[in-house]
C-alpha cells in the first residue's frame, strides 16, 4: 500500500504523513529531504542551485545520510530545494529513489507531486493546505523554536514566492491529483488533523475494499486476486 501525501509547506503534511504511517505500520518517506539535501550540497559547493548540471550530478551523488543533516531547514535550504526542485534533470535523478522506496514495502510518502507524478496509481491521495497567513504563523514559530530570527512579514513573502515557484514550474508542477482527497487544516491543531486525515484514509481505503468485493461476486476474483 502506497499513501500520497501532497501540499504545500508547512500546511502540516508531514506531521500528518508520519502520523499515518506509524498507525498504519508503513514506513515513511519526507520527499521533501531529498530536495533539501540536493540543495544544501549545491550550498556547501558554492554552486547555484539553479544550475541545471551541478544540480543533477548532487542528486546523483545524493546518499542517505545526506537525509540525516541537522541543516536542512530554514530560509537557505528552503530556497535551495525549491531551486533544484524545478530542475527536470534533478527530478528525474530523484524520481526512482522515491519510487523504489515506496515500492519495497509499501509507504507513507509526503511531497508536492506524489499524488500526480511519483504514485499517480496510490490507493489513497491526500492533498493537504492551509491559508497563507496560517502556514506562515506556524513556520515563523518553528524557527523561533530552533533560534532563527526571522519577521513574520518575511516568511509569508517567502511562503508565497515559493508557492508560486512550486505551481508554476514547468517539472512536475504542484497541485492536487484528480482523484486527491482535500484537507484544510487552517483551524485544525495537530489532533484534530490527525483525526480528520486519518477518517478520510480509512473511509478512502474501506470504499475501495467494498467495491473489490462487489468485483469479487461479479465473477472477477481471480483477475482483482492477483492485482491486489
Amino acid at each position: 500500500m502506497v499513501i500520497a501525501v501532497d501540499g504545500p509547506a508547512a500546511a502540516g503534511k508531514g506531521t500528518l504523513a508520519r502520523r499515518l504511517a506509524e498507525s498504519l505500520g508503513l514506513p515513511y518517506l519526507d520527499t521533501g529531504l531529498l530536495y533539501r539535501a540536493v540543495g544544501r550540497r549545491l550550498l556547501d559547493q558554492g554552486a547555484d542551485p539553479a544550475d541545471p548540471v551541478r544540480a543533477e550530478a548532487a542528486a546523483r551523488a545524493l546518499r542517505p545520510e545526506d537525509l540525516r543533516r541537522a541543516d536542512l531547514r530554514g530560509p537557505a535550504a528552503d530556497h535551495a530545494a525549491s531551486a533544484v526542485a524545478a530542475l527536470p534533470a534533478v527530478r528525474a535523478a530523484l524520481l526512482d529513489w522515491q519510487r523504489d522506496f515506496g515500492r519495497a514495502h509499501g509507504a507513507v510518502l509526503d511531497g508536492r507531486d506524489i499524488g500526480t507524478v511519483v504514485f499517480p496509481e496510490a490507493p489513497v491521495k491526500l492533498f493537504v493546505t492551509a491559508s497563507d497567513e496560517e502556514r506562515a504563523r506556524r513556520r515563523w514559530l518553528e524557527l523561533r523554536g530552533r533560534g532563527v530570527a526571522a519577521e513574520l512579514a518575511e516568511v509569508l513573502a517567502e511562503l508565497r514566492a515559493r508557492d508560486a515557484r512550486d505551481a508554476g514550474r514547468a517539472a512536475a508542477p504542484m497541485r492536487p491529483a484528480g482523484d486527491a482527497l482535500l484537507l484544510d487544516t487552517t483551524a485544525l491543531d495537530a489532533e484534530a488533523a490527525f483525526a480528520a486525515a486519518w477518517s478520510l484514509v480509512r473511509g478512502k481505503l474501506g470504499r475501495d475494499r467494498e467495491d473489490l468485493r462487489g468485483k469479487e461476486e461479479e465473477g472477477g476474483a481471480g483477475e482483482f486476486a492477483a492485482s491486489s
